[in-house]
């Protein structure tokens, strides 16, 4: 059984985010922190009070203990701030039944239990495996695990890294992911058949947004002007991507035509690095740290960010099929508080380094933590031989716009990835369920839009999501353009 997640708040020894100062059995035995099966030791109750809290005993089984602790766990987490190194201090400094007494002696605590119960419901399934592919898009859905927000819910969530967005969908059509990090386009396309069988799936959640890069080889520095790019090889991380249709919007823009001017293939992000260093690719837009790791490795440099090609577009979500939602709508409510609490958590500024931190170890993103840092701090080095200031190179907004979800739909059909009559708002307003989200955002006292359609301007031009069909029609190079 993995309660990873689920450490003894209580336990000075014990670090709640499995780090390499860890001391629980699991993580001294394992050495790697690859967190296999961990068992952290007894089950407490704040308003009980043990005499031992700190005797050891069997994990949390039930859905209820899993609650109980994960309930403990928070408050004890809120109370030092996050600070683990506080905690640990001040839970050997006076032991674990003293620092018990002492937060039930100024808290409500049985008061506060309730209150939570009464507003999740116990989820119907706690222990759930969700997939993620390793890159810093990936963030809220990675970091709620080390740093205690699924448990905050009641939920014992197994992360687990996913080669590529090809694994990620087969393996939530197959029901081994109860949920996944998914590309925005990819619950679309799943829910419309396109590249799979047709099966109904929500995205309740955007991670994600901006947060990419068109990398070029150090090879093609006198290259910049896209015009010299014909015969270039691209890399995309996946058909149904933001990667993918931002490349092509991009290069369409510079008069190239992306399936004929230049070849566009699909590789996986942990891979990009090394095909670019063997030249199987000249260049790639791709998800961070990778286009970071390219400038670390000295091979590439940043041509531009997404960010000046779109500023605000989304990238990657949080998605789960429709069935999952009805079936288990308890569990369902709590993750997808669970996702919105960590991408809220996420979006402040001052928090960056120290998830920056809890997201780098070898279990999650396995990078080294200043490439990550300066992805998300956004301080960086461009390659050119400049050091870059800019604090939203990667944000995160969990808003699924419906209007987001119509451009991608249109740029689906330019491509020819759809075809015939599209209803794009119905579709839209299916697929990303953005009334979920502003439920959960408002319940969590966060500040939700009043309505789910805006116009973008991208490259100079105009999107209007109430004219999605003349918009594809207003392109001169593009597939499904009549």
């Amino acid at each position: 059984m993995s309660v990873k997640s689920l450490g003894d708040p209580f336990s000075g020894d014990t670090d709640l985010r499995h780090s390499k100062s860890c001391g629980c059995d699991a993580c001294a035995s394992s050495g790697g922190h690859k967190h296999a099966e961990h068992d952290h030791g007894v089950k407490h109750d704040l308003a009980s009070m043990p005499a031992h809290s700190d005797m050891a005993a069997k994990a949390p089984e039930s859905s209820e203990e899993i609650l109980d602790r994960a309930i403990d766990s928070a408050i004890v987490r809120s109370v030092f701030g996050h600070n683990e190194i506080s905690r640990r201090s001040f839970a050997k400094m006076v032991g674990g039944s003293t620092m018990m007494a002492a937060l039930a002696s100024v808290l409500p605590i049985d008061k506060v239990k309730a209150a939570i119960l009464d507003d999740l419901g116990t989820p119907e399934k706690s222990k759930l495996n969700i997939g993620f592919v390793p890159i810093t898009c990936a963030t809220p859905i990675i970091m709620a695990q080390p740093m205690g927000f699924y448990e905050k819910y009641g939920l014992d969530v197994d992360v687990i890294k996913t080669a590529g967005w090809a694994v990620a969908r087969d393996k939530s059509l197959n029901n081994e992911y109860d949920a996944s990090h998914m590309l925005t386009p990819m619950p679309l396309a799943i829910s419309m058949g396109a590249g799979s069988t047709a099966t109904p799936f929500l995205m309740p959640a955007v991670e994600n947004i901006n947060g990419q890069a068109i990398v070029l080889h150090n090879d093609h520095l006198d290259k910049r002007d896209p015009k010299q790019w014909k015969g270039f090889k691209f890399g995309v991380p996946f058909e149904y991507s933001m990667h993918n249709f931002l490349l092509r919007y991009y290069v369409a823009e510079h008069g190239l035509d992306p399936d004929k001017d230049i070849q566009i293939r699909v590789v996986p992000p942990p891979e990009m690095v090394a095909n670019l260093r063997a030249g199987n690719l000249d260049g790639y837009l791709s998800p961070d740290p990778f286009n970071q790791r390219a400038v670390w490795e000295k091979i590439g440099f940043l041509h531009t960010l997404t960010k000046d090609i779109w500023e605000g577009h989304p990238c990657c979500a949080f998605a789960c099929s429709k069935a999952f939602s009805e079936e288990l709508p308890n569990t369902y409510g709590a993750l997808l508080k669970s996702i919105v609490d960590a991408t809220q958590y996420a979006a402040k500024p001052e928090n960056r380094k120290e998830i920056s931190a809890a997201i780098a170890p070898a279990n999650y993103l396995n990078q080294p933590v200043p490439v990550i840092e300066q992805v998300l701090t956004g301080r960086y080095a461009d390659g050119l031989g400049e050091v870059k200031n800019v604090p939203d190179r990667i944000d995160f907004d969990p808003f699924p716009w419906h209007s987001m979800g119509v451009w991608i739909l249109t740029q689906m059909k330019r491509w020819g990835y759809i075809e015939g009559d599209i209803d794009y708002k119905k579709i839209a307003e299916e697929v990303y369920v953005a009334t979920d989200c502003a439920k959960v955002m408002k319940d969590l006292g966060y500040e939700a839009p009043t309505s789910t359609y805006k116009s973008y301007t991208i490259m100079g031009k105009t999107f209007d999501p109430d004219q999605p069909e003349a918009y594809v029609n207003s392109f001169a190079i593009g597939k499904g353009v009549s």
